[in-house]
């Protein structure tokens, strides 16, 4: 027989998945005839206590004073994708501060979909996380309320509204710095590389190269949109740059694995970088120094954004009602190597 989450005793006895919590673990905070219908609920569904969540939110017994009053509490990290080297290390720059706290992080990928992302929010809320720390891909307002209202604290990652609080990189700037420096070496014949589904701070990049080019007089740059962020994509869009007439002499990528992708192939078909063409990526991961032709990018301080975001959630919870979302803005770097 499957097993009766916390979120249909919620649905049956009318009330939030918060509120359930409360009658399990703080009754005395619930009112009374609130408390005997989640419990009547609990009865007739046959709802067994999950012990294995409630340590995911508590945390086992621990000696007093080992990470001062606060429990153990488990924190989900969601990311558009896990294998993007620039994710993992925004997801590890979150568990750095937690674990620093005494609690953990649970790492979780939406890969770009919202029904996924959907799914992995209800499993925060099923195993009454304390937060949820995310790159969005369709959590709305309604979404963030939602959390809420079953007890986490919700950080967006990457993303600049006022129903939360946020930590996002300036990307504007970051566009601007690859279109500056691109003009800087000589270059006229500008592009821009990046995939479908465009993430808001990719789009934000490029707006901030075309301003920078539009400004200078060469007008806005051709854009390729390739399947995905990817290498693969990226050697993909190196063949398109070699068909394109007039052929670009400077390119500029939504991201590191797209330039890495594009430098090898340019170099294969005997492109010379960055005497024919310079690249340009962003993020600055690990590999962007490694490669074959090393790699001019736009740094973001990825783990400091991951920092940063567990910070405030962990502050949300610790101030309750007398919380006020804050917005932290980090800024980009230009990183010069040898292929631009």
């Amino acid at each position: 027989m499957p097993q009766t989450s916390i979120r249909e005793v919620a649905r049956r006895a009318g009330v939030s998945v918060g509120t359930v919590s409360n009658v399990l673990n703080r009754p005395d905070l619930v009112a009374e005839a609130t408390r005997d219908r989640v419990r009547a609920a609990i009865e007739e569904l046959g709802f067994v206590r999950n012990e294995s969540a409630r340590r995911l939110r508590r945390g086992p017994d621990r000696t007093a004073g080992e990470f001062g009053d606060e429990p153990r509490r488990a924190f989900g990290v969601v990311v558009e994708d896990l294998a993007n080297p620039y994710a993992a290390d925004v997801v590890r720059g979150a568990e750095e501060a937690l674990n620093e706290a005494g609690h953990d992080a649970l790492w979780l990928s939406s890969d770009h979909s919202a029904a996924k992302e959907a799914r992995s929010l209800e499993l925060l809320e099923d195993q009454r996380a304390a937060g949820a720390l995310i790159v969005p891909v369709g959590l709305d307002r309604a979404g963030i309320k939602r959390l809420r209202a079953a007890g986490l604290s919700v950080v967006l990652m990457d993303r600049d509204v006022s129903d939360a609080c946020t930590v996002h990189v300036d990307h504007v700037a970051g566009g601007e710095l690859a279109a500056a420096h691109l003009l800087g070496l000589g270059r006229e014949r500008i592009a821009f590389v990046t995939g479908a589904p465009e993430p808001q701070p990719c789009v934000e990049r490029r707006d901030g190269a075309a301003r920078t080019l539009v400004e200078a007089g060469v007008g806005k740059p051709p854009v390729l949109v390739q399947d995905a962020l990817s290498p693969t994509e990226g050697r993909r869009a190196a063949r398109r740059i070699l068909d394109m007439d007039p052929r670009p002499d400077g390119v500029f990528c939504a991201n590191d694995l797209l330039a890495i992708g594009l430098i090898n192939e340019l170099t294969r078909l005997g492109a010379r970088i960055p005497d024919d063409i310079a690249v340009v990526g962003y993020d600055d991961i690990e590999l962007a120094a490694s490669a074959a032709v090393p790699l001019t990018t736009i740094k973001q301080p990825r783990r400091a954004l991951g920092w940063e975001a567990a910070e405030l959630a962990m502050a949300e919870i610790r101030e309750g009602r007398s919380h006020q979302h804050r917005q932290v803005v980090l800024t980009p770097e230009l990183v010069v190597r040898e292929s631009a």
